[in-house]
C-alpha cells in the first residue's frame, strides 16, 4: 500500500501516542504497588483527587478533576461509601447537590497512596534535573491549555 503524506514525516509525529502512553504506563506502575491494598485504580484515583483538591467537594467537580463523567462516578462513590471511605452529605445551599467528603477511616489510606504516588513519582522522574521537570511540567501545561482550547471550540461548534 503506498500512502501519500500531506507533509513530510517528522520527529514529533508520534508525540501525541506518546502523550497518551504516559498516564497509562505511570497509572500502571501505582497500581500494581497499590494493589496489596485491594484498591483498583478508580478507587486510588477518586480518594487521591478528593485529598488533593479538597474535601467536601461536590460530585460532579469530583468527576470533572478526575476526568470522568458524573454517573461514571457514582458506582465508585457508593463502594467508597460501604467501605466507610467517604461519606455523601447534603450542600447546605443545594439539596440536589452532595458533598464528598472523606472519613477518618481513610485517612492512614491516603498516607499510603500518598507515600506510593510520592515514590513512584521519583522513580519515574529519576535523571531529570529540576529545571527540566519544571521545562517539562510548563510544557504540559501549555499543551493542556491548547488542547482545552480546542475542545471549547468544538463544544461551540456543536
Amino acid at each position: 500500500m503506498n500512502i501519500k503524506f500531506q507533509h513530510p514525516p517528522s520527529k514529533y509525529d508520534d508525540i501525541g501516542m506518546r502523550l497518551a502512553r504516559l498516564p497509562r504506563s505511570w497509572r500502571a506502575v501505582v497500581d500494581h504497588r497499590l494493589a496489596p491494598l485491594g484498591l483498583t485504580q478508580t478507587r486510588w484515583i477518586t480518594l487521591y483527587n478528593l485529598w488533593k483538591s479538597g474535601d467536601g467537594q461536590a460530585q460532579c467537580d469530583l468527576a470533572r478533576s478526575i476526568g470522568v463523567e458524573a454517573p461514571s462516578l457514582v458506582r465508585t462513590l457508593d463502594q467508597l461509601a460501604r467501605q466507610g471511605l467517604i461519606e455523601r452529605r447534603p450542600c447546605g445551599h443545594d439539596r440536589r447537590t452532595k458533598r464528598i467528603h472523606l472519613t477518618r477511616k481513610a485517612a492512614p489510606l491516603i498516607e499510603q497512596i500518598d507515600f506510593v504516588v510520592n515514590q513512584a513519582r521519583a522513580e519515574m522522574l529519576e535523571g531529570l534535573s529540576e529545571e527540566e521537570v519544571d521545562h517539562f511540567s510548563s510544557t504540559l501545561e501549555k499543551i493542556e491549555h491548547n488542547s482545552q482550547r480546542l475542545l471549547n471550540a468544538q463544544q461551540s461548534e456543536s
